[in-house]
């Protein structure tokens, strides 16, 4: 609702920040407002009013020109805010309450032309009136307009409300008057009057609202206005007020009033409060006129300023983003993926109870069992030298070493487009190794026999978390990985063969020439795509993949 009358103020303080405030310019800016406020229904005493006031407070005076826009605006507002103030308020429901004898009911007559909605807004004060439990009775003084009656009854018939009605052509000061001896007799708290519409112009139908008045004398009359009529409603408000002085008026069709200036100019013209604005056609459709909410609407632009302060809230969002941070540390994960290469090394902890059978004091000449890697030769050898992982990355493999057959198919892919990338990056990545080397110290403990294995062989620690593996029980310890990770460690087992006990564990889980055995091919293809893994060229590199996978997989599959 009023946003062409908000916007004509608005255009006017804008217009004076871009201008001198010399009394040319602001001559020139004034009539900007004049034609722009005529265009909202606003009337001509109303325009000069605005004008000569804003006039005063502008010419001579020493505002700073970019605080003169809001300077015009605050000036508007207390205008338009004391013309509301001097038209007062009237509450309507205080005041028949107030009233305590039931002897002397509280009367409204409506007045108004024809077709402002006029019967549907005695209809809505009805229903108000009865949900703040005041009793009320209706009396149709419309006895002129076809219809009226019929009109008037549908509408008390819904509210379950009483009607007085007489004949159509009969007085309407008679039937007003048989609505109040009826209150008086059954001591009802309201009496509301409906009489015929009329024209201002209409000199005889206008007095005979004076004829009403007399003969019953209403405690409070209200004018009921069309907002969308602009400045005719003025013009009936002003002629109305002239015949029978009212104390108020409704202005119907509101919502759809989009200028604003009828509810000023009444306001200003007659000196009397708007009291209601009718928003729609339901009973509910009433809204009590309030000036703090028309000028809110009218100057209510300024109200976006605080929504910055709200916006400002969002500066915690960054904290949600430094959560993110945490998503290297699952990039970093691939640090510990030398770590499932020194997880092999938990078998010699096997072969470390019978201590005769340590691989670790056979030398490099002596021939290992057929059944040993490979990988635990070399390890054996970093062993020794206390080297870094680095000789015994896995991404200098040679290109002539022919990978397993069992190795799946995705690594055989990926390697031909990881194959140039996958070796500077896998060398790098040994770097952080000495970090998990450091997390094995608790762990020497109980590996503390073999003094040099426990800091490479600490780093099954987080292999040893996941207990549900240790069904097997000849190698739970070691193998405490994932159930699968036994598979490559079986190989070893024949290693202890003084030991009768390894013996049955081949029963258990047979030896498998296939590292990937038992892993699924989703876990495979994720750990590769998640941690930029290249495919193994050996079945060494792929027995060691394995391990990782395995260990990922205890872990829970951390992203």
């Amino acid at each position: 609702m009023f946003e062409k009358l908000g916007n004509a103020f608005s255009k006017a303080a804008k217009s004076f920040s871009e201008k001198d405030l010399n009394e040319k310019d602001i001559d020139d800016v004034l009539s900007e407002l004049e034609i722009s406020l005529l265009e909202s229904d606003v009337a001509t005493e109303v325009i000069d009013s605005i004008k000569s006031d804003l006039s005063t407070k502008l010419v001579g005076s020493r505002v700073n020109k970019k605080e003169i826009e809001d300077f015009v605006k605050k000036s508007l507002t207390e205008n338009i805010s004391s013309m509301f103030d001097d038209a007062g308020s009237v509450d309507i429901l205080s005041n028949i309450k107030s009233k305590t004898d039931p002897q002397d009911p509280y009367l409204i007559l409506f007045v108004g032309i024809n077709g402002t909605g006029k019967t549907t807004t005695v209809a809505k004060i009805a229903n108000l009136l009865q949900k703040n439990k005041i009793s009320v009775v209706v009396a149709a003084a419309d006895t002129f307009r076809a219809g009226a009656i019929e009109q008037l009854r549908e509408h008390i018939n819904k509210l379950n409300l009483k009607l007085i009605a007489q004949n159509y052509g009969s007085d309407p000061a008679a039937v007003a008057h048989d609505a109040l001896l009826y209150a008086k007799s059954h001591k009802v708290d309201c009496v509301l009057i409906d009489s015929a519409g009329r024209m201002q112009t209409n000199k005889n139908l206008m007095e005979q609202i004076a004829k009403i008045s007399k003969v019953v004398s209403p405690d409070l009359k209200i004018f009921v206005g069309d907002s969308l009529a602009g400045n005719d409603a003025v013009s009936q408000a002003r002629e109305f007020h002239k015949h029978t002085t009212f104390d108020g008026a409704i202005l119907t069709k509101s919502d759809a009033d989009t200028r604003g200036g009828a509810a000023l100019s009444i306001v200003a013209v007659t000196k009397k409060p708007v009291i209601y604005v009718g928003t729609g056609q339901g009973y509910d459709d009433l809204e009590l006129f309030s000036k703090e909410i028309f000028l809110e609407t009218v100057f209510g632009k300024p109200e976006p300023e605080p929504v910055p302060e709200p916006t400002a809230e969002p500066e915690p969002v960054p904290e949600p983003t430094a959560e993110l941070e945490p998503v290297p540390e699952p990039t970093a994960e691939p640090e510990p993926v030398p770590e499932p290469t020194a997880v092999p090394e938990p078998v010699p902890e096997p072969t470390a109870e019978p201590e005769p059978v340590t691989a670790k004091t056979y030398d490099t000449e002596t021939k290992p069992s057929e059944k040993i890697p490979e990988f635990f030769l070399e390890k054996e050898k970093e062993l020794r030298s206390q080297s870094q992982p680095e000789p015994v990355t896995a991404k200098t493999y040679d290109a002539e070493t022919k990978p397993s057959e069992k190795i799946p198919e995705f690594f055989l892919e990926k390697k031909k487009e990881l194959h140039t990338q996958s070796v500077p990056e896998l060398t790098a990545e040994p770097e952080p190794v000495p970090e998990p080397t450091a997390e094995p110290e608790p762990v020497p403990e109980p590996t503390a026999e073999p003094e040099p294995v426990p800091e490479p062989t600490a780093e099954p620690e987080p292999t040893a978390e996941p207990e549900p593996t240790a069904e097997p029980e000849p190698v739970p310890e070691p193998t405490a990985e994932p159930e699968p990770v036994p598979e490559p460690t079986a190989e070893p087992e024949p290693v202890p063969e003084p030991v009768p006990e390894p013996v049955p564990e081949p029963e258990i889980k047979e030896p498998s020439s296939d590292p990937f055995e038992g892993i699924k091919t989703d876990d495979i293809e994720d750990f590769a795509e998640l941690f930029d893994v290249p495919s193994p060229s050996s079945d060494k590199e792929a027995f060691e993949m394995t391990k990782k996978i395995r260990k990922w997989i205890a872990d829970g599959r951390p992203k």
